[in-house]
């Protein structure tokens, strides 16, 4: 059976789909690839940020679920997110864009012996920068390339994601048996696992905290994360794997874009599995990538209807410039 290849995505849900457009957009230089709703409540906006080519692996996603209240971290918790930047030097520069524009951030740290930079954003979601230096493994993607952030600098796509969990023998156990992780490091309190290729585009870290409260899922936490797969078959293989070990799961989920399997493998912690294509460029061409609303086929027909329901955003950038800072 194939294996899992890296991490796909990370959804997590926003206080608002506007100023989440503008984060991304502004602040860290990502690129919309797709305006969407959320197939399974299509009131809600579903936006994919990523790089330049809407690559596997590169891609954070965002609800804007309506009257949801404010999360709370805590266990059993997908807790924060990791961006790629190229190197040690990349760091350097975002520290002086945070201070620059006010961004909640703290000093550059070492962890796993890769430099890393954290930081918040206006939900209080937890995010931290990665550098690539000396990385080996899963490769990242490609900067926006008309994005305002200088290309020698920008980021390129997903990192390590951190899990908050009290029973450490319990998560490693579904790591390394269910997902065929392997544990290759630790730091106090934090665990390193790796799956596929390694590197930082394919590791989770595990904060092991008996401690902390159960967080309550709200506006400023993730929703879920997805890992890689490669096709439609691997995703049934990966349904008799969960059926093998009695693991609940969603059954095959088209969700146009790509295909998916969903798996609850705590209380608080969602796993999809999600194949690299078809991708977000079969619907739209590159140079307006995310400028209108997409719909899957099978939402098509109900356009106007949804049209009508949702407020617009104007996401339109290729009439715009981008002056890099």
């Amino acid at each position: 059976m194939k294996r899992l290849t890296g991490i796909h995505h990370v959804t997590a849900i926003t206080s608002s789909a506007e100023s989440i457009y503008d984060y991304f957009t502004h602040v860290l230089g990502l690129r919309l690839v797709k305006k969407t709703v959320n197939q399974d409540d299509i009131q809600t906006y579903h936006l994919f940020f990523a790089d330049d080519k809407g690559s596997a692996g590169t891609d954070m996603t965002f609800f804007d679920f309506p009257n949801i209240p404010k999360g709370v971290h805590g266990n059993d918790e997908i807790s924060r997110t990791s961006f790629r930047v190229p190197n040690d030097e990349a760091l350097d520069y975002w520290v002086k864009r945070f201070d620059r524009i006010s961004i909640d951030h703290a000093g550059i740290e070492e962890q796993f012996g890769k430099k890393v930079l954290k930081f918040v954003d206006f939900d209080n979601q937890q995010y931290q920068l990665i550098s690539d230096e000396n990385n080996k493994g899963v490769a990242s993607g490609t900067p926006w390339q008309d994005g305002p952030v200088p290309l020698e600098y920008a980021i390129t796509g997903l990192g390590p994601i951190f899990l908050m969990y009290s029973d450490y023998d319990y998560i490693k156990a579904v790591l390394e048996q269910v997902y065929d992780m392997k544990e290759i490091d630790a730091e106090d309190a934090f665990h390193l696992f790796e799956m596929g290729e390694g590197g930082n585009g394919a590791q989770v870290i595990v904060e092991v905290n008996k401690e902390a409260t159960p967080h309550s899922e709200g506006y400023g936490t993730v929703h879920h994360v997805a890992f890689r797969v490669d096709d439609k078959k691997a995703i049934n293989d990966w349904l008799e794997t969960y059926q093998g070990f009695q693991i609940p799961s969603s059954g095959f989920v088209d969700r146009f874009y790509f295909q998916s399997l969903y798996a609850r493998i705590t209380r608080g912690i969602l796993v999809e599995l999600a194949t690299d294509g078809p991708g977000f460029m079969q619907d739209e061409p590159y140079e307006t990538l995310g400028e209108k609303i997409s719909l899957p086929p099978f939402l098509e027909n109900q356009r106007e209807s949804i049209e009508s329901q949702v407020r617009h955003i104007d996401t339109v950038r290729s009439t715009k410039t981008f002056e890099k800072e």
